[in-house]
Formats: structure tokens, sequence, C-alpha cells
């Protein structure tokens, strides 16, 4: 999956470069694993490749004596690279790094919509059980929040996030929050309106509902020498401040929101551009310890999947 994000990489590259079929860099990173590149995704605002949707090539699997698709093997990939610093694509991929920065949401970028739209395509072509996303360092941050998107409608597709980005504002913001303590909460509670403080107090005495039965788990492959992603190895010990927001509150009836974890075991520190590097991931050294972990960050991205407030159910059933 590493390799397939490389080659979205290179094809920007290879853009850029002019480069032609025979002397591409791309198709070199797809071509052992029998997949073929179907259609890139473009950002409309400078038409930089930032992603592409790659499929099991069955033809040249048969050429060379392939019979089956490998067990596990999707049918189909959505690969998303992260920051290229390049002149032709380096502002609009800063744009969206600082986007994730400020609001640690890029709802709001071209790119997510593509994405979307790609995913969805190839999962209700093959089935979400063949499909995957994939992305790195922002294109993870990207491939997080299409899936989840798209997990809010049952679609539930694997995905493989390397170094994906967990350094905003808004999460620094919050761990002030917490460090601030009984301050924090005083100065929260001063900016409500007596409104507010009537529908939150309704709110606290109101159940929450668990929706949905199937857990969507991404796969986060993490370096803790790398500090844009290291901080989803935090653990999930108290989140149970009454008046956050809905979006970030507990999930109610003990349902957790998680993901499998992959950590490079290498020891002692690294570099930052080697722990955040994409290539480590297919380093025949590398050394990884997995886990399931409820991490502090990933609960609070991923638990809106499986709750929602009892105000809102109720607000539905008056419509």
């Amino acid at each position: 999956m590493a390799c397939f994000v490389q080659a979205v990489y290179l094809l920007e590259i290879d853009r850029q470069e002019n480069r032609t079929e025979e002397n591409a860099l791309a198709p070199k990173w797809l071509i052992p694993f029998k997949y073929k590149l179907v259609e890139t995704l473009n950002d409309e605002r400078d038409g930089s490749i930032f992603g592409a949707i790659l499929e099991w090539d069955r033809s040249a699997a048969l050429a060379d004596f392939v019979l089956i698709r490998p067990s596990g093997a999707p049918r189909a990939v959505v690969a998303l690279r992260g920051t290229l610093l390049k002149s032709q694509t380096m502002r609009r991929d800063i744009e969206d790094d600082l986007r994730f920065l400020a609001w640690e949401s890029l709802k709001g970028s071209v790119r997510f919509n593509a994405a979307l739209k790609a995913l969805k395509s190839i999962a209700n072509k093959y089935g979400s059980n063949n499909v995957c996303i994939v992305g790195h360092s922002l294109g993870a941050g990207f491939a997080l929040q299409v899936g989840k998107a798209l997990a809010k409608e049952g679609i539930h597709v694997e995905a493989h996030l390397f170094n994906p980005p967990s350094v905003s504002l808004a999460m620094s913001f919050r761990n002030i929050g917490e460090k601030a303590g009984f301050a924090w909460k005083r100065f929260k509670s001063s900016m409500l309106s007596s409104n507010t403080d009537t529908e939150t107090s309704c709110n606290e005495n109101m159940p929450s509902f668990r929706i949905g039965l199937k857990q969507w788990v991404p796969h986060l492959y993490i370096n803790n020498s790398d500090y844009i992603c290291c901080s989803y190895t935090d653990q999930d010990n108290d989140l149970q401040d009454k008046h956050a927001d809905k979006e970030n509150a507990k999930p109610a009836n003990g349902h957790f929101a998680g993901a499998k974890l992959f950590l490079s075991s290498n020891k002692g520190k690294q570099k930052f551009l080697e722990a955040h590097g994409l290539e480590q991931w297919w380093s025949d050294n590398l050394e990884l310890q997995t886990a399931i972990s409820n991490s502090k960050l990933i609960t609070q991205q991923l638990k809106s999947l499986y709750t929602i407030p009892a105000s809102q159910l109720t607000q539905a059933k008056r419509q």
C-alpha cells in the first residue's frame, strides 16, 4: 500500500517533468503488484495530481501465471499523496495543510470531494469489501476523513494511513483546556448564553444512542519520532468533560472508537524527515508493533460514527 502512494507522488512528478510513457517512473511502483492506473485525481485549482484510482490488472497477472488474485488484495484502491514541495503544487498542498492545522478538518477542500466521489464510485462498483483507501501524511488525513464520511453512510472500506497528521491548533486548544482544568471550564461556561446552558443541562440528562453495529477500524502506521503523527499513540484515559460538544462526547454503552496501530519499533530517536518518510514502510528491516488502540485522538475523530445525541433523534422524529 505504501508503494501505491509512492506511485501517486511520482505521477505528479512525472507530470511536472513532462515524462512520457517510456520514461515515466510511476508505473514501476504498480507493475510488480499487478495493478494498473485507471484514473488520476486532479486538483481543479492547479491541475496537479493528488490521487489515483488503481485496479487489479487481471490480464497482467495471467501473463505472469498469477491465476488468482491474492487473498486480501483489493480489487481497487484509492491512493492519496501528501505534501509535495515543488513549485507547481506546493501552494495548494500547503493551503490544505494549513486548513487541517487551523480546523482539524479537510472537508472544505476540493480534494476531499473528489476523493470521496472516487471512493464511493469504486465501492459501488466492486463492493466495500473489495476496495480500500490509502494515503501518506496530508493524504492520510484526507483518507481518514473520506473513509469516515463513507462509514457514516454505512459503507466500511479498509483504510491504510501512513504518518497521518495529528498536530492541529484545535487539538492544542483542547489539550490546553484539559491542563487548565477548572479555570478552562469556567471560561467556557462564561461564553455560553443562558439558552445554551438550559439546552445543555437538558441534554446532559438525556441518553445517547449507539448507531450501527459494525465498527470502522482504520489502520494507522505511526513513528513516534515523527512529531506530525505521534499524538495518535496518546491513550484515551479521560474524556469525561460533560460540556464537550456532541461531536467529541464519549460514546455511550461502552462502544469505543478504535484503530489498529502499527508502530515503527526502530530503536532510538530518528531525524524528522526519516521518521515522516514513506519509504520506511517498505523497508526490508522494518519492525512493527501492532495493537488495537482506543487512542485519545482517534476516539475524538471517530466517536461520532457510533452515537448521536438523543436531542437529534427527537428532532428527527418531529420532522
